[in-house]
């Protein structure tokens, strides 16, 4: 499956430019340089689009499960049978590690389309019975033309973890995923085609985030959205949507705390921790860029910490030994870089890292950059309570349990946390106190599909995965028979 150098857009079953002819420059984070053009979309074509959506709406919604459940494995199968061009594209868009691209974000694409597709077939109603009198049962229907906007660390993983459950349940798509990541989208739009999605059930668009995000969001035709993005965005769609009284799941940051007790296995959660400090470049909502560590272990850990991460590998993001790509974008690396500035300005220790890299050849105009390691920074500073969305982290000591569990909870948001102790009452005990949708303990990112995954407070509003995504995608309707 090829990636062409203009991309199209996907609408009403048909590969097209956007309605002006004019495209905005996609560029290699590796190189940072053009390497593919994308539509520079417009309301006309978010109109086309939803005109296209609202006609095949029907058909798709009174179409058998089966028949479904069948068209999107037939997708599934197309992207895992091209998994090496999908990884190619996403590592070429994004600047992680091919490794990456071929480990997570390719085999989680397949396999949201065959759970969601396979999870309707089981999906019930239920039924009340009132004593001599009447019985009631529900539905769960369709809700109508939807909206999926994805963010672009996790270009197809977060799109098909939309689109997925969103199909299943009988709706149609409207799909727009960030203008920094396009590519895989645009090879998701063909391997539909493929499949012989009917025209008009997925609908895939491009173009300025600040223009199509919040038109998707206001418009009254759609009547649901699911956005993953930073806090800012996801406030203005909240109050895009909310004038149409539209239902909204909001994915969004976060500033997650890392807690390790001396009794932890030192080696699994060392491992770990640089996990869920650095990869893909700390690019992830749930990445743990607060690390607190109890005092008796502290030193030791630091010391640990800096040296393996001295070790990673930073560079071309298609060689084997590479550990970290390039960041997705100049202005996320300006956008770190000024992070570290201010850091040192609020008092923290700069214990390693910190830099651009530059690297010869090809990828001279990268945008490389060591991963930073902070000490000494309150917790109410700017570099404790924004998210950074970079490779940086700070490590605080604590001393008893009262005080760590103040300092997670010490910030706006509230999305995910990691507890690390062989004692389980212990690490439960935390668990129950922190502020945050998910909670990892003695792991990172273990994420089953059938489980809800989504924040609190300042991190979202709603849950998606398993049964919590088929019920967004859903309306119930209550349906009583009087005797």
């Amino acid at each position: 499956m090829q990636t062409e150098k203009y991309l199209k857009n996907y609408i009403d079953g048909n590969l097209a430019p956007a309605t002006t002819g004019n495209y905005l420059d996609n560029i290699n984070p590796a190189t940072g340089k053009v390497y593919t053009h994308f539509p520079d979309s417009s309301e006309e074509d978010l109109q086309r689009a939803i005109e296209a959506a609202e006609r095949a709406f029907p058909a798709w919604a009174a179409l058998d499960p089966q028949k479904r459940f069948r068209i999107m494995m037939r997708i599934a199968d197309i992207i895992e049978q091209n998994s090496d061009s999908f990884a190619r594209a996403e590592t070429i868009d994004t600047g992680k590690p091919l490794s990456m691209s071929h480990s997570v974000d390719i085999p989680r694409a397949h396999a949201h389309f065959r759970f969601f597709a396979s999870s309707i077939l089981h999906y019930g109603n239920e039924a009340f019975h009132l004593q001599n009198e009447a019985t009631s049962y529900t539905l769960r229907q369709p809700i109508g033309v939807v909206g999926c906007i994805s963010p672009w660390n996790l270009p197809l993983y977060q799109l098909t973890w939309k689109i997925a459950p969103a199909l299943a349940t009988g709706n149609c798509v409207i799909a727009k995923t960030s203008e920094l990541s396009p590519v895989t989208a645009h090879l998701l739009s063909k391997a539909c085609v493929e499949a012989k999605l009917p025209p008009g059930v997925l609908n895939i668009i491009y173009g300025k985030d600040q223009t199509l995000d919040l038109a998707i969001a206001k418009h009254p035709k759609i009547e649901a959205v699911s956005f993953t993005g930073d806090m800012e965005k996801g406030q203005k769609i909240l109050q895009a949507g909310i004038k149409n009284i539209k239902k909204l799941s909001l994915q969004l940051g976060g500033k997650n705390p890392s807690i390790i007790f001396e009794d932890c296995d030192f080696d699994q959660m060392m491992i770990n921790t640089l996990r869920s400090s650095f990869s893909n470049n700390g690019q992830h909502n749930f990445a743990c860029s607060r690390i607190y560590i109890e005092e008796s272990l502290y030193e030791k850990f630091k010391t640990e910490l800096i040296k393996r991460t001295s070790f990673l590998k930073i560079g071309d993001p298609f060689s084997s030994i590479t550990d970290l790509g390039a960041l997705i974008s100049e202005g996320q690396l300006k956008r770190v870089q000024s992070y570290i500035k201010l850091a040192q300005k609020e008092g923290g220790n700069l214990l390693y890292g910190g830099k651009k890299i530059d690297l010869p050849g090809e990828l001279e105009g990268g945008f490389f950059f060591r991963p930073a390691i902070i000490e000494d920074l309150p917790l109410a500073c700017r570099t404790n309570q924004e998210q950074i969305f970079g490779p940086i982290v700070s490590l605080t000591p604590f001393s008893s349990e009262s005080e760590v569990v103040k300092l997670a909870n010490g910030t706006s948001f509230g999305l995910a946390a990691s507890v690390w102790s062989k004692d389980i009452s212990k690490a439960s005990r935390i668990s129950t106190q922190l502020k945050a949708g998910v909670v990892w303990i003695n792991g990172w990112m273990t994420q089953d599909l059938r489980a809800p995954f989504g924040g609190t407070r300042m991190s979202g509003h709603q849950k998606e995965g398993g049964l919590e995504s088929l019920r967004f995608f859903s309306e119930t309707k209550n349906i009583s028979i009087k005797y």
